[in-house]
């Protein structure tokens, strides 16, 4: 979690530990998520609360996309998962949930 006061209120109103990370602070690169959360070689479900325009750019280039960034809502929900298929790493979006219907 970015260690901006926004960031630990949406934390805090989840009710489950956090660590606030310094490599998700307002000026954070994608390259420092992704190291982070150990993408896409982690094990273990991770939740990032985070900034914009690294959520965007973070997940353009994860999926491929020629913009530099990807327009992500303010207090939405974004679950991605990485697969192998047929040798390649692929990025899956499982769901995107806007804030009013969470």
């Amino acid at each position: 979690m970015s260690p901006a006061r926004r960031c630990e209120q949406t934390a805090l109103a989840l009710g489950r530990k956090y660590k606030i990370r310094s490599e998700l602070a307002p000026d954070a690169t994608s390259a420092q998520l992704l190291e982070l959360v150990q993408w896409p070689l982690g094990k273990s479900p991770i939740l990032v609360i985070g900034h914009q325009p690294t959520l965007g750019q973070t997940i353009a280039q994860l999926m491929g996309l020629q913009e530099s960034d990807c327009p992500v809502k303010k207090g939405a929900v974004w679950w991605l998962r990485s697969r192998d298929r047929d040798g390649h790493s692929q990025t899956v979006v499982v769901t995107v949930q806007s804030p009013e219907v969470l």
